[in-house]
């Protein structure tokens, strides 16, 4: 391996601290453990799946085969976003270039999902200096924002309040990264990457079924005038499918961005716009023009994590989402799992385990570094994924799990958080020419972020990805907390797979929380069952947010529903609408995949 490489994936000095480990928990006895100081009770541990709505729900599957490719690769969650990814790289743009065509088509024809009004993380693998780069663009909290932001009468306010607000939005990162990647890794002039989106915006675009469905089943997107007024009728009904939807709000927004950069949007008249729409609300925010100027992307090392013949690369904290799918895969090599049938109740079983581990730890640990202590190779060091794995047992469930505990730099501990993160998401992959990579994933939180729309875009809710509280129930700080210029804790896993100092397969999906166990999942599939891409993104979906174990609704899987039952599984059959997309880099070629779950596609030449 490269020198370089190798400071990535160095396990810093912290890993070598003694770890100790919260003995395994009967499911029916977990709540009547005796505490160990400064954790709480499990069940302010748990991420329970019933708490987490789906507002991107299920609306169809359309089946992929896996696509082939000699000299470059997209795959997106809109077929004309791939489109517009894949003229970028005919036109001998780089994987930046598309990745920033493909992010504004997605912003027109799936706004619920990300855009201007949110935020990304990245990973980035630039070939000529056989580099990893992590870009962080996540959203930051106000400069007045506290931790009592979303409390009323001394409770959390309810969850559905705290988004649909101006309270909710945080200061959006997208721009601002996607900008200074091009500076750095673009080829196509910055203009040009806009033009499809300007072209689709003003031409307009065909409804597609997955977003006539969420406009459907969307009261409050409905409720505020100017969401309402551009996404239904004047009935008050959702546009139809096949109906051509223009945005010339939009139109006027990325040809701004596209002639002046991002200035305008950080500090001119669409800065001054935001901070207006957020102080009209109902339900006012604190945004302000300062706040938005003020705005740095971040370029963070990757977070990596040898695994057999492979190395896991991803978004390091304030992301969750990678290090808990390294915390699976490095707790499940300590088990038979990778020799049991994919799809059976052992199977099933290891990886619900596994999950309850990670996810423990997750709620417990993560949040952003710039404001706490993080001990992310601690938590993914080999004698500590070890000894979480001896908890596992063959044939009972630990039922709820606890963190394991390790030492922070400050010695401080932390409370649990049971913070609901919601799963609109996008993400998107490509690979050039050049054998650059770029995997990303983008956000504005809920289905259609706060709902407030503004020249053309609406805002993330992001700050509801903090914890609604700064205490748990034993008095200790939640990491997770409110804080000024902070930036929430995720569950994003834009992720790099490398092998031999070169990238294997770039992966992702959106999600919410969920996102860790699909990712986790395919890789699975693809790097201990033997399948192709598009199979592991196929497979059905499975696991613990160390709540019940996961099913997915009409899949092979809920066979396994008794079986697993008698093991002290509790068990929750629903719909999974992932949206994997992933690209392999094959010895013969690229291999591109979309998951049949959404309405993605992945194009190659």
């Amino acid at each position: 391996m490269s020198l370089l490489y190798c400071l990535f994936r160095a396990v810093s000095a912290a890993a070598a601290i003694s770890v100790l480990l919260v003995g395994p928990v009967p499911a029916k006895e977990s709540l009547e453990l005796p505490l160990i100081p400064g954790l709480s009770t499990p069940e302010h541990t748990v991420d329970n799946a019933a708490d987490h709505l789906d507002p991107e729900q299920a609306t169809g599957r359309h089946e992929h085969s896996l696509v082939h490719g000699k000299r470059w690769m997209v795959s997106a969650a809109n077929p004309l976003a791939s489109q517009a990814g894949a003229n970028m790289l005919r036109k001998g743009g780089s994987a930046v270039d598309a990745a920033i065509a493909m992010q504004w088509v997605l912003n027109l024809v799936e706004p619920q999902s990300s855009g201007l009004g949110g935020g990304a993380f990245a990973l980035l693998f630039d070939a000529s200096e056989k580099r990893l780069t992590a870009w962080d663009g996540r959203e930051t909290a106000p400069s007045s924002a506290d931790a009592q932001r979303f409390m009323s009468d001394g409770k959390p306010m309810s969850f559905a309040k705290a988004v649909n607000s101006g309270l909710s939005v945080g200061v959006p990162g997208l721009l601002r990264m996607l900008y200074d990647m091009h500076q750095e890794h673009g080829r196509l002039p910055w203009p040009d990457l806009a033009a499809p989106a300007i072209q689709l915006a003003e031409s307009g675009f065909p409804v597609s079924d997955r977003l006539h469905g969420l406009l459907a089943s969307n009261d409050a997107l409905r409720d505020q005038a100017e969401a309402g007024s551009y996404f239904y009728d004047s009935d008050g009904q959702p546009w139809p499918v096949g109906h051509k939807l223009t945005n010339p709000a939009l139109a006027d927004t990325l040809r701004r961005i596209a002639d002046q950069g991002p200035e305008p949007f950080y500090e001119g008249q669409l800065a001054r716009d935001m901070a207006a729409a957020v102080a009209a609300h109902s339900r006012p925010g604190d945004l302000t023009v300062t706040d938005i100027a003020a705005y740095k992307a971040q370029r963070r090392d990757p977070l990596c994590m040898p695994y057999k013949k492979v190395d896991i690369c991803g978004m390091p904290a304030p992301s969750s989402g990678p290090l808990a799918v390294m915390q699976i895969l490095g707790v499940l090599s300590h088990t038979p799992i990778a020799t049991a049938e994919p799809d059976s109740l052992e199977a099933v079983h290891y990886f619900a385990e596994a999950g309850r581990l990670a996810y423990a730890d997750r709620n417990h640990y993560l949040a952003d570094p710039d404001f706490a202590d993080v001990p992310q190779q601690a938590l993914i060091a080999p004698d500590y994924l070890r000894e979480r794995a001896a908890l596992i047992q063959d044939e009972v469930s630990m039922g709820r799990a606890r963190p394991g505990v390790v030492a922070s730099p400050s010695g401080a501990r932390n409370g649990a958080d049971a913070t609901r993160e919601q799963p609109s998401t996008t993400h998107m992959v490509a690979v050039d020419e050049q054998g650059n990579v770029i995997s990303l994933t983008s956000s504005i939180e809920s289905a259609f972020g706060s709902k407030i729309l503004v020249n053309g875009y609406l805002l993330n809710n992001q700050l509801t990805d903090f914890s609604l509280v700064d205490k748990d129930d034993q008095g200790n700080w939640i990491a997770n907390r409110v804080e000024p210029g902070k930036r929430p804790r995720s569950s994003m896993a834009p992720m790099i797979i490398m092998k031999d100092d070169k990238p294997l397969l770039a992966i992702g999906s959106p999600g919410g929380p969920a996102i860790i166990n699909y990712v986790a999942n395919a890789l699975m599939g693809f790097l201990d069952w033997g399948k192709d891409i598009q199979q592991a993104i196929d497979a059905p979906h499975r696991g613990s947010r160390n709540g019940a174990t996961e099913l997915e609704a009409g899949s092979s899987l809920v066979k396994l529903s008794s079986g697993l039952e008698e093991m002290g599984h509790e068990i929750d059959i629903r719909e999974f609408p992932s949206g994997l997309q992933a690209i392999a880099i094959m010895e013969d070629g690229l291999e591109g995949a979309a998951d049949p779950r959404r309405e993605g596609r992945a194009i190659g030449r």
